[in-house]
């Protein structure tokens, strides 16, 4: 017998993909025809959000080694997929309030305030605080991984960092896990950039445009959630949509907003 019979079959569509695993994994409960939907839609979210950490952590590299064309063109593409995550919402609304209550017990006390990825990308994003880790065991791999966020540079600390290798006169660097506060040092260098109005310019642009997305998404979000449960508490255990409306309008980059008055 010949040494190529045993050569593994090259991989086709399926096993690359490797699609009876994931076709596998949803697994409704209730009965109820919108249980799919419902389901498809948050592993897809959770998917999307997987790429936007890996996304966000080669652009976070790029910034740091310099590389400005490949970190716009990383950029390009993180603004690409949360579009596409704002949209998913469109397919959500297709269900009714009275469709979803049908299954929502069947939920027990999960919650999308659970999700470990969303969390770290909060975290990159700069969000510091203590309730961020809320529903994660300490030690367990969601919650460092999560922790590891809070403690490392987030992307608008790696973008200051970059401006400073572009020559830009930035301040001294902050303490990663200090709550980000905005900075009139850091404004006054983000004039002086648009001034300039070369590929840095561009990337203020796309990180406004992210940060604006970021903001659509949780409005629609929020909205979303009222239109299903109104005032209901959440499933998790949070104040539901009262809960979700005290995030809405808290830009990621807010030096990237106060200094529009000053051009």
């Amino acid at each position: 017998m010949l040494e190529n019979d045993f050569a593994p079959a090259p991989p086709n569509y399926s096993t690359y993909l490797v699609l009876d695993e994931m076709l596998a994994t949803q697994r409704p409960v209730s009965g109820e025809h919108d249980e799919l939907l419902f389901i498809v839609v948050h592993q897809v979210y959770e998917l999307w959000f997987k790429q936007l950490l890996h996304e966000l952590a080669k652009l976070q590299s790029d910034l740091a080694g310099g590389r400005a064309a490949q970190a716009l063109h990383t950029l390009h593409r993180c603004l690409t997929v949360l579009r596409l995550a704002v949209s998913q919402v469109d397919v959500v609304e297709t269900m009714t309030a009275r469709d979803f209550a049908r299954f929502r017990d069947e939920l027990g006390t999960g919650s999308g305030l659970q999700s470990a990825q969303f969390r770290e990308l909060e975290a990159v994003l700069g969000r510091r605080d203590g309730r961020i880790t809320d529903g994660h065991l300490a030690g367990s791999a969601d919650r460092l991984r999560i922790e590891a966020a809070l403690a490392r540079p987030s992307l608008f600390d790696t973008f200051v960092e970059f401006l400073a290798t572009q020559g830009y006169p930035v301040p001294l660097r902050r303490d990663p896990a200090a709550p980000p506060e905005p900075s009139a040092a850091v404004q006054r260098v983000l004039v002086r950039v648009y001034d300039d109005d070369g590929l840095p310019a561009q990337l203020c642009e796309r990180l406004t445009d992210f940060d604006r997305i970021w903001q659509e998404w949780r409005y629609r979000h929020v909205r979303l959630v009222e239109r299903m449960i109104g005032t209901l508490p959440g499933t998790g255990g949070s104040a539901g949509a009262s809960y979700l409306y005290t995030t809405l309008f808290k830009p990621v980059f807010p030096d990237l907003w106060i200094i529009r008055g000053n051009f």
